[in-house]
């Protein structure tokens, strides 16, 4: 068996079920490689390695005793510094929370909780998982960012820290980061997953996402905190897409893909573009290529309007009471988002709502659509994030989106391929990637 912190999310809890590995080893293997890589990577807010032993402790004696085992049993997971936790604190990236305490859990702890899960510590986000990043690095090259907002979730996974961790999407936040760590990234339906005890930074747009090694890792995850919260506007009071087994079923018949010619596509690195190509050269005629009606690519600044908009609404009290402690970086784009009128607010939400109806009629005759994760390679530490333009107009629609790690990059760096799906779809999302997966692993042999 390998070392335990290199095993699959779905391999740690079947081996922990049947007793051929405890979950203090697991996470005695986890606490020794995050030792060997903190230094360099910074991926993590705050580590509980004291309660995370006596959780692990506690799920093995459960196990041992007979009693019922969960989905995620004696399995750690690393959480957003955006999540709440009442065991450990919640900063939300930046020094104007330092400290911070919660009272209570968030929904997706009480779920991960309830799964057998063992809450690791709480990952790196930017500030105010927003544009200004913080000190995490891509794991493959330290020189490199990991992406953000929830770049310390995606490094601690790419770098076997943990198996599985949570971030959120409000535009590109978990593909992105996804993408340039090597690492699938899921971030399933709007409303799948509660965000009740989350920073709300749009109320509208904020989606909640899960980062692994493997696809059943991610769609383990989901399944696991997918839940319907009545706290939650947007979460939907009837039953989730099943996950896991969407994973492993087999296509009833060959899908059907779309490529869209957005006039940004023009933003993809050489490399990444070249290797697009030859993803859908290599799937063929399952994929089509659709020219884009301008109002769709009208998303993209939908999405900017809803998303500056409410967060001067949702985090005011912040910005007035702290403005002296906010970046440099992101002072500018509050400054231009309180000049955002109430009627392009409301004329934006409007073509939000016009954008589900869209992909709705699109999903009648595909599968999914094919795009990329990211513009290419991850950029050089201290020159952003990335570009999230590859997710936007998804994030906006709320449509279940996976990155999957495909493509290598001209230095050496990794590079994602994304799939998306129809709402409230994620399982077909899920066996749609998995035919990918091996048609693409059919072609290379």
């Amino acid at each position: 068996m390998d070392a335990p912190n290199a095993l699959s999310a779905v391999e740690a809890a079947r081996n922990i079920r049947e007793g051929r590995l405890s979950s203090v080893d697991l996470v005695k293997s986890c606490l020794a490689r995050i030792d060997e890589t903190e230094a360099t990577l910074h991926a993590w807010a705050f580590v509980d390695a004291e309660g995370a032993m006596a959780r692990a402790a506690e799920m093995d004696a459960i196990r041992k005793a007979g009693h019922a085992v969960g989905p995620l049993h004696g399995v750690p997971v690393g959480l957003k510094d955006i999540i709440d936790t009442k065991n450990m604190p919640t900063q939300y990236g930046t020094p104007i929370f330092a400290g911070r305490q919660p009272e209570a859990d968030a929904t997706i702890v009480e779920r991960l909780l309830e799964a057998g899960a063992v809450i690791l510590g709480k990952t790196v986000t930017t500030e105010l998982a927003f544009v200004h990043a913080n000190e995490t690095r891509n794991p493959h090259n330290p020189a490199h960012t990991p992406g953000g907002s929830s770049s310390g979730s995606a490094a601690a996974v790419a770098a076997f820290n943990v198996p599985l961790a949570i971030g959120t999407q409000t535009n590109g936040s978990v593909i992105r980061p996804a993408s340039f760590c090597g690492i699938y990234g899921f971030k399933p339906t709007r409303g799948v997953i509660s965000r009740s005890g989350l920073l709300q930074t749009s109320k509208s747009l904020d989606q909640v996402g899960c980062f692994g090694r493997t696809i059943e890792d991610v769609a383990l995850l989901a399944d696991a905190i997918g839940s319907y919260d009545q706290r939650d506007d947007l979460s939907f009071p009837r039953p989730r897409p099943a996950m896991l087994a969407g994973t492993r079923a087999d296509v009833p018949v060959e899908p059907d893909l779309a490529w869209f010619n957005f006039p940004f596509n023009d933003r993809l690195q050489d490399d990444a573009r070249e290797g697009l190509l030859a993803v859908r050269e290599a799937l063929g005629a399952r994929v089509e290529t659709l020219d884009v009606a301008p109002g769709l690519v009208g998303i993209v600044d939908v999405q900017r309007i809803i998303h500056e908009y409410e967060i001067c609404h949702h985090l005011a009290e912040v910005f007035d009471g702290h403005w002296n402690e906010i970046s440099a970086t992101l002072q500018p784009v509050i400054k231009r988002a309180i000049q955002i009128s109430t009627a392009e607010y409301e004329d934006a939400i409007g073509i939000m709502k016009s954008a589900r109806a869209f992909f709705r009629n699109l999903f009648l005759d595909y599968d999914a659509v094919i795009a990329p994760s990211a513009s290419g390679e991850a950029p050089v530490f201290g020159g952003g994030t990335g570009d999230p333009i590859f997710c936007t107009v998804w994030t906006t629609a709320g449509l279940p989106s996976l990155t999957m790690p495909l493509l290598v990059g001209e230095t050496g760096l990794p590079v994602g391929v994304q799939l998306i799906g129809a709402e409230e779809k994620d399982d077909r999302l899920l066996r749609t990637a998995g035919w990918v997966l091996k048609e693409l692993q059919a072609s290379n042999a």
